[in-house]
């Protein structure tokens, strides 16, 4: 019998070499995120391959299962810990290689199997790893499959049984790229910076981009699992500013830079500057609403106003509904709804037929950007960002909230503007217009400001947002207000930065 997993064991022991570890905190709302050595080890990965290879059973689902890896140092032997728990179990594993993850979600349509577990630690730094998972395609885990998970491995309620099997797709990168590039050509000449920082889509992306037409500059596209000069991450600053040098000097028309798994996909304009994910959507939308009558469209409560309120959009037709933060819940979402297409403000982005298969694909979003350029010949990517109204928009705030009491917290803030809603009271000077309540609360007044707070869903904080159509002061009213409600709560603490 399979040991028990502990939650904590000593490296270089005899015990850490003979019994598994899987530390539970691991287990998130929507994916599995472990410091390899600390938090879990090779065992504790083989339990999870297990206790994942029951839960497919309990889902009604076929035991057969794709599975990938990222570029680290140690994300290969992680995998092959999780393959041999996922065939003790009784699964069919079909191993992909070295992938990004939506190569792997390409890999359930291409290969006709039902589940997937990527073994990723995305853009977390060095030392991370993790598995993104699901049962059934395009979609992947939230919290209900992530807690019986959870529970199936710190019990050790495993099924094990013969009957598991191993098949290596050689050269399978080349079927991804293919599926991407079977398409017509861009009509007009686009240069590209491609930037990967040293992460797994280097390996592809240029390609990718090349094939259908760009001119691309290659930044930091050879692999290297150090990460010498920074994290793959399109949101981080130290990538951001890389992007813009390299735009800048080789003149470049847009820069697209890739997360550590690709993902994701960041966009920095032809004058260096960077285009916020939830911009980007909008830009997106009009671009997709002009080809398809009354385009509905899924974007998460922290992302801008305008999806709702730009002039554009409704002269189109187009509907947006906003819903709950996280790649799961959103990519679930869009599917529910059969929406065109979901945005995230973290970069994730979601496209239904006929642009893709709703999942998240960075390489698929470079093309949607691509694409959008090509249909405005005459315009560069500053000029369409730059036809968006105008709003004035906070960064993602932070202020520490343990996880312990962080739900308690946002509960009783969602009750408070519920309560000032029904009593007509006003909020930073106007009467409440909206109050949206899937995942914490945004709060919408007369003019269009508002403000959002949240729990985040994998630190000790809570998340808050602020964003004026109107004016800069108009946001710092909406801010006063939100963060007037939170410092009625001794518990929450400073934010990590503020406007």
């Amino acid at each position: 019998m399979f040991p028990k997993p502990q939650a904590a064991l000593s490296p270089n022991t005899y015990a850490y070499e003979s019994e598994p570890m899987v530390k539970a905190t691991g287990f998130r709302e929507y994916d599995a995120r472990w410091l390899f050595g600390k938090e879990i080890n090779l065992m504790g990965v083989q339990a999870l391959g297990m206790g994942l290879g029951v839960l497919i059973k309990e889902l009604g689902q076929k035991q057969e299962i794709v599975t990938g890896h990222d570029f680290r140092g140690y994300s290969a032997s992680i995998k092959y810990a999780l393959i041999s728990g996922l065939m003790a179990s009784g699964c069919k594993v079909h191993d992909i290689g070295l992938a990004v993850t939506p190569m792997a979600y390409f890999a359930q349509f291409d290969l006709d199997v039902p589940c997937v577990a990527m073994v990723t630690a995305s853009h977390n730094d060095n030392g991370w790893t993790g598995v993104k998972m699901g049962a059934n395609r395009p979609l992947t885990f939230g919290p209900d499959e992530m807690t019986r998970l959870k529970e199936i491995v710190l019990n050790a309620a495993f099924d094990n049984k013969p009957g598991g099997s191993y098949q290596f797709h050689a050269n399978f990168p080349a079927r991804y790229i293919a599926d991407l590039t079977n398409r017509p050509k861009l009509k007009r000449r686009i240069k590209a910076v491609a930037a990967c920082g040293n992460g797994t889509a280097g390996a592809f992306a240029p390609k990718v981009l090349e094939a259908i037409g760009c001119e691309v500059i290659p930044l930091d596209c050879d692999l290297d699992h150090t990460f010498p000069k920074y994290n793959p991450n399109p949101e981080d600053m130290e990538m951001l500013h890389a992007i813009r040098d390299a735009v800048l000097q080789h003149k470049a028309d847009v820069g697209l830079g890739f997360d550590g798994d690709g993902d994701r996909c960041g966009v920095v304009d032809n004058t260096g500057e960077e285009i916020f994910a939830d911009k980007v959507g909008v830009m997106l939308a009009r671009d997709m609403s002009a080809q398809r009558k009354d385009a509905q469209f899924v974007v998460d409560v922290k992302s801008t106003g305008l999806f709702l309120t730009d002039p554009v959009l409704q002269k189109q037709g187009a509907k947006a509904t906003y819903w709950k933060t996280g790649h799961s819940y959103m990519k679930r979402r869009t599917h529910e709804l059969k929406a065109l297409a979901g945005f995230e403000k973290s970069g994730h982005f979601f496209f239904n037929a006929p642009y893709g298969r709703g999942y998240d694909d960075g390489l698929v979003s470079a093309l949607a950007v691509c694409d959008m350029l090509d249909r405005n010949p005459t315009k560069s990517m500053a000029e369409l960002k730059d036809a968006l109204p105008k709003t004035w928009s906070s960064p993602t705030m932070s202020p520490h909230c343990a996880d312990e009491i962080k739900y308690g917290i946002v509960e009783q803030v969602v009750k408070h503007f519920e309560a000032a809603q029904a009593k007509g009271e006003k909020v930073a000077g106007q009467a409440i217009r909206d109050l949206v309540t899937v995942n914490g609360v945004r709060v919408t007044v007369e003019d269009g400001s508002w403000g959002l707070v949240r729990a985040s869903s994998n630190k000790p904080e809570l998340v808050v947002v602020v964003e004026s159509p109107v004016s800069e002061q108009r946001m710092r009213d909406m801010f006063a207000a939100v963060d007037g409600v939170l410092r009625t709560h001794p518990e929450v603490g400073e934010y990590n930065q503020k406007i």
